[in-house]
């Protein structure tokens, strides 16, 4: 799910110490990845694609501050139900492809900044986001981002609750 109201917020940040943000991926939530690949990804996924996000209403988040996982800082969002409500639907829908392959268990809904520099970059650049805290965003879509030419890219869009 694209966040555009943070991306302008963490955009430098990710451009030096996100890989994703490296290859075009802007300030985003991970539904499910990895997914179907996009040429598995005909009508009827499509359909149950839209039926699925149709039944999640939109829902506004809040990021005032940050956590980190093992070399990952990252904004966290509040609240997190209707992000863990949306991971779960797609793995119930698609059992085969649990979230990052199943490495991380149940990992938190998480925004991230960075993934790569040591834990000393990491407390500067929190330092700096936690002076422009907190930021508040609107989700009323998800994107199916694919992997082409080098660059993640915006493929389809399916709306929340409609």
């Amino acid at each position: 799910m694209p966040v555009p109201e943070a991306d302008a917020l963490v955009r430098g940040w990710r451009a030096r110490y996100d890989t994703a943000a490296r290859h075009g991926g802007t300030a985003h939530l991970t539904v499910l990845f990895p997914f179907l690949h996009r040429d598995r990804i005909r009508t009827p996924e499509r359909a149950a694609l839209a039926a699925l996000f149709a039944r999640h209403p939109p829902f506004t988040l809040r990021f005032e501050r940050c956590g980190s996982f093992p070399g990952v800082l990252y904004l966290v969002p509040e609240p997190a139900a209707p992000l863990r409500a949306l991971t779960a639907a797609a793995v119930e829908r698609w059992p085969s492809h649990p979230p990052y392959g199943g490495l991380f268990g149940d990992l938190e809904p998480h925004l991230t900044v960075a993934n790569s520099g040591d834990a000393r970059i990491h407390r500067h650049i929190e330092a700096r986001l936690t002076e422009r805290l907190p930021v508040t965003a609107r989700i009323d879509a998800v994107d199916l981002v694919v992997h082409r030419a080098g660059r993640w890219q915006p493929w389809l869009t399916f709306p929340l609750g409609r």
